[in-house]
């Protein structure tokens, strides 16, 4: 993965306040989740992906290094990817984290569903 630096930044942050977070690969990246919602992470190309609430979308977009993600040629709102000019110093990463957790704590707690077994 690109951005190994980023990754342990948000790692270390999660980690020094306490806030319980699992990690996922997705998105050819890595994906810090909580309560089983997605929260941050890094994208294959080593940029800071941030879910927010769709309605602060455009407010968001008007900070530094700001832009929606483009997954699959079609832009969500709420999924923003952070270019390093936007969050190279500390109180711009922590809002960005902050801003991130402030929305997914108001998600319902996702349970993981058991798999299931395939026929034989």
């Amino acid at each position: 993965m690109k951005n190994e630096t980023l990754a342990d930044r948000l790692r270390d942050f999660m980690i020094s306040r306490n806030i319980p977070h699992e990690e996922k690969k997705m998105f050819g990246g890595l994906v810090l989740m909580v309560n089983g919602n997605m929260l941050l992470g890094v994208t294959h190309k080593g940029d800071f992906m941030v879910r927010i609430d769709p309605t602060e979308t455009e407010k968001a977009l008007k900070r530094k290094g700001a832009r929606l993600m483009d997954f699959t040629g079609r832009p969500m709102k709420g999924i923003l990817s952070i270019d390093s000019d936007g969050y190279e110093n500390d109180d711009d990463f922590e809002s960005w984290v902050n801003l991130s957790l402030q929305f997914v704590s108001t998600l319902p707690i996702k349970v993981k569903k058991p798999k299931t077994k395939k026929p034989a």
